[in-house]
């Protein structure tokens, strides 16, 4: 396969990855959005500590839609070192979003209800950029033989096109 084809192709594949990675992630924002603004509302829970909890929520949500919808087709074969994984790096993502609202609640005094919905959103923002690379690299793996197999079919479906360019040397 040309070089273009083969980076098209992988480039096509991210997209739908990332698409999928979002359409997931927008919902797990509701989730967490919501259940952020329905602690605080109905709940005495300090700032931070209503955003964990709704962080938890939304991570537990955000693996079953990762798990069999967005990386559906990944390595199945250690769910438990996948769950793992999961935790450890969702954990990581929860300190990043949290520590930014903890900074902006505590260090700044920013504590309004849209000032904290906002860096609430902020921290979601950073650490999903975070949580989409080490869920990619290290949760959810690429089966090593099925990206072997899409590249010989991505190979296959252009080698056709390219023999019939190429006429034989005649004497």
């Amino acid at each position: 396969m040309s070089e273009p084809g083969a980076l098209r192709t992988r480039l096509d594949r991210l997209a739908r990855e990332v698409a999928k990675f979002g359409a997931v992630g927008a919902v797990g924002v509701l989730v967490d959005l919501g259940v952020f603004n329905l602690l605080r509302h109905f709940s005495d829970l300090q700032v931070v500590r209503a955003s964990v909890v709704a962080t938890v929520v939304a991570i537990a949500f955000n693996y079953v839609g990762f798990r069999y919808f967005t990386y559906r087709d990944r390595d199945k074969s250690s769910r438990t070192k996948e769950m793992s994984l999961f935790l450890v790096f969702s954990l990581i993502g929860l300190v990043i979003q949290n520590g930014l609202l903890y900074t902006a609640t505590y260090g700044f005094g920013w504590d309004s209800s849209l000032q904290s919905n906002f860096f609430k959103f902020f921290g979601i923002g950073v650490a999903t950029l975070f949580r989409f690379w080490s869920y990619r690299t290290w949760v959810f793996r690429a089966l090593p033989a099925k990206e072997a197999v899409q590249t010989a079919e991505s190979f296959l479906e252009h080698a056709p096109r390219q023999a019939s360019r190429r006429q034989p040397d005649r004497v």
